[in-house]
């Protein structure tokens, strides 16, 4: 904390005060790692909480802080794609959010395309890719196999 606080006293506030408000602020949040969803969303919405205060004190400020590297750590861990292929990525992604495959029928342009590409027959285009991650909120870059990088807006190669 001694860092934090240094930090902190150097912008203006007197080091007594701040470290004094960051530990209040330590004990009534009381931060662990994150290794659970129930403990992610208590993280969750004390950061929308802190997000929204326009007078946010410098150890509030540290306490965000804190608590975004927290729940970066815990979201990375828990829905990593880690190795997965673009069609993995894009069928797991299906699996978590519960759709089916008529809700991609638009992204490929057809029924026929769509079943091609979910069952690896087609490979996923840039094109495809970047409607994708549009769809999924996540990068193109997750639908885009690298040892494949010349696909036609069609999934064939170039």
């Amino acid at each position: 904390m001694r860092n934090t606080v240094e930090r902190m006293a150097h912008s203006g506030s007197s080091s007594a005060v701040v470290e004094s408000q960051y530990a209040r602020l330590l004990t009534d949040f009381a931060p662990v790692a994150i290794e659970t969803e129930a403990e992610h969303e208590r993280a969750l919405e004390a950061v929308s909480a802190l997000m929204e205060k326009i007078d946010r004190s410098q150890a509030e400020t540290s306490l965000l802080k804190l608590l975004a590297v927290l729940i970066e750590s815990y979201e990375q861990d828990r829905f990593s794609m880690g190795e997965a292929s673009p069609l993995e990525s894009l069928q797991e992604l299906m699996r978590a959010r519960g759709m089916r495959p008529t809700e991609l029928w638009e992204v490929f342009g057809s029924k026929g395309i769509t079943s091609e590409v979910l069952n690896g027959k087609r490979g996923i285009s840039n094109a495809m890719a970047r409607k994708l991650g549009q769809v999924f909120h996540v990068p193109a870059s997750v639908f885009i196999d690298i040892a494949r990088p010349g696909l036609d807006s069609g999934g064939a190669a170039v």
